[in-house]
């Protein structure tokens, strides 16, 4: 099984992205990221301003001994204007081009603004960010994403921490069916067995907070979903998914092959 997948100049050797925004404490994230050891841990800038700030040494420690990368997010950036300073706020205090693109003006629900999203990859890729767009489950929006430079792109599953799985799967399939890039799915898997399902579906990653954040034993949970990417990985690359064109039964062998119901006597 191939465990590793590239973003732009980036090659990760785990298919798990990790969230830190709900952990009880420094120490539990900081545990949860080693024994994850993820490809990307992401991180958002109002959490950690500078490199002095208490959060950002302690994810900087977990980063360091797991071998797993920093992927600031501008969440709660409102527009594109927000976003786009954002992100240079973090490359400049953290070295690094890497972002998580995040506007959701809604307070509630935290869907992003796909027109504002557009227009702030395009800004910011020509600025020479590699950009992760956290997007709605839209297969056209994905493919203006593409078109305007971004090497990924992350359509949720379902609305952040309601731990739903995969709201639509038909729309997620046309989605990996079309991309040059590649899809890392973000937001809504609550079980290591949605985190398998997207996984067997052409996912190249996911990313993982709430359900490991807020579980019982987040250390047997972050197992549990690493187990099940690698499964679900396994079974993609095997052709383990069942076409739904496909009969069970099929009966072109038998209608050439001249046979017939015998005849009545």
């Amino acid at each position: 099984m191939n465990e590793s997948f590239s973003v732009g100049n980036y090659t990760f050797g785990s298919r798990l992205l990790l969230g830190t925004g709900k952990f009880s404490s420094l120490e539990l994230m900081s545990q949860v990221v080693q024994r994850s050891r993820p490809a990307l841990v992401t991180m958002a800038l109002r959490r950690a301003e500078t490199r002095e700030d208490d959060f950002y040494r302690e994810l900087k420690s977990a980063l360091d001994e797991s071998g797993a990368l920093c992927l600031p997010n501008t969440s709660g950036a409102r527009n594109a204007k927000e976003a786009m300073l954002a992100a240079k706020l973090a490359r400049e205090a953290f070295g690094t081009d890497l972002v998580k693109l995040e506007i959701h003006p809604d307070p509630i629900y935290l869907l992003p603004d796909p027109i504002e999203t557009l227009i702030a990859a395009k800004e910011l890729v020509a600025d020479g960010f590699t950009v992760f767009p956290y997007i709605n489950i839209d297969p056209v929006l994905c493919k203006r994403l593409e078109d305007v430079g971004c090497q990924c792109v992350m359509p949720l599953a379902a609305e952040i921490g309601s731990n739903h799985g995969i709201s639509n799967p038909r729309m997620m399939e046309i989605i990996m069916a079309n991309s040059n890039v590649p899809v890392i799915i973000d937001a809504g898997l609550g079980m290591p067995s949605h985190a398998a399902a997207a996984m067997e579906m052409g996912a190249s990653a996911v990313l993982i907070n709430t359900a490991i954040a807020t579980a019982q034993d987040p250390i047997l949970m972050v197992d549990a979903f690493n187990g099940a990417i690698r499964a679900g990985r396994l079974g993609y690359e095997i052709g383990g998914k069942v076409q739904s064109e496909m009969a069970t039964s099929p009966l072109t062998q038998f209608l050439t092959a001249g046979n017939s119901y015998p005849k009545e006597t």
